[in-house]
């Protein structure tokens, strides 16, 4: 295992992942026999992020606020985690755990105590994110949790499709200025795939509340070149800027506020509600193929 200012390289005998203790955002996940390169750089000409976390909210609170025992609180789209310092609390050479703690800072943002544990280990072919959330307090604590990979398109972005594991009638929920505007769109599938194109994306993130399929793998011209499992997430969001070389696949449990949201945590659609004392657990895992 290597160590670079904020950055750790996980390895095993196949491919290596470099995680930034900033977020604990996955910054990158290489073929160390071919030196391809499956996450997204970073360039912020399209959008400056590789990975990021999103907790204790996915997506945006109405008026960026919400109220909680009679105050109120601010909160930036997707929470706070991605701007945190993570501490390491546990590696080996193909295996590393982050953990984010309450502190003065998120207290301002979320008035709960809790832990947040983002373990990564590479088994073969997978790398595999486990989300280890504990209310640490004698209050229930109402969250969501969402992962946000970008995957690098380094050729033509149309020689690229997704193919659903399942055959699915697709339906996004339609963003206005990053709330939900309670219109949905049908997408149109032939037969698993969805064939990429900018246009898909012209008002923002393509969003599934429900889908059937537990796994989306990236086709480049017919062939596969990775797969998103994601078992223990309900919805997914996939997402790209226009002209950007690479494509998010992104687990959710929770989503953005309704125009009309009431900015009642408890009341909002999608959120998980730990009890106090408790852990809540979630797995995803990124599937390579040569």
């Amino acid at each position: 295992m290597s160590f670079n200012v904020m950055n750790t390289t996980i390895s095993n005998e196949k491919y290596s992942a470099t995680i930034n203790s900033k977020g604990a955002e996955l910054n990158s996940l290489i073929d160390k026999s071919t030196h391809q390169e499956y996450i997204w750089e970073g360039n912020p000409e399209f959008w400056g992020k590789h990975s990021p976390v999103l907790f204790p909210i996915v997506g945006a609170l109405k008026n960026d606020s919400y109220q909680y025992d009679g105050k109120k609180y601010s909160m930036s789209r997707h929470g706070f985690a991605r701007d945190f310092e993570f501490e390491i609390i546990n590696s080996d050479s193909s295996s590393i755990t982050f953990e984010l703690k309450t502190n003065e800072e998120t207290l301002k943002k979320f008035p709960f105590h809790f832990s947040l544990k983002i373990n990564y280990e590479l088994i073969e072919n997978k790398l595999v994110i486990n989300y280890y959330i504990n209310n640490n307090s004698n209050k229930e604590m109402p969250f969501s949790i969402g992962a946000h990979p970008a995957f690098a398109l380094p050729n033509e972005f149309t020689n690229y499709s997704l193919d659903f594991e399942k055959e699915e009638q697709l339906f996004t929920h339609e963003l206005d200025s990053n709330l939900f505007s309670g219109v949905t769109r049908n997408i149109e599938l032939t037969e698993t795939k969805l064939p990429l194109k900018y246009s898909l994306f012209e008002k923002d993130a393509l969003v599934f509340k429900t889908l059937q399929s537990k796994k989306v793998t990236i086709l480049e011209n017919h062939k596969p070149l990775l797969s998103v499992l994601y078992d223990d997430f309900q919805s997914l969001g996939i997402w790209t800027v226009q002209n950007a070389p690479f494509i998010c696949i992104e687990p959710w449990i929770g989503f953005a506020d309704n125009w009309n949201s009431t900015g009642d945590l408890f009341q909002k659609e999608g959120m998980c509600v730990l009890k106090p004392e408790s852990e809540f657990k979630a797995q995803f895992s990124i599937e390579l193929f040569n």
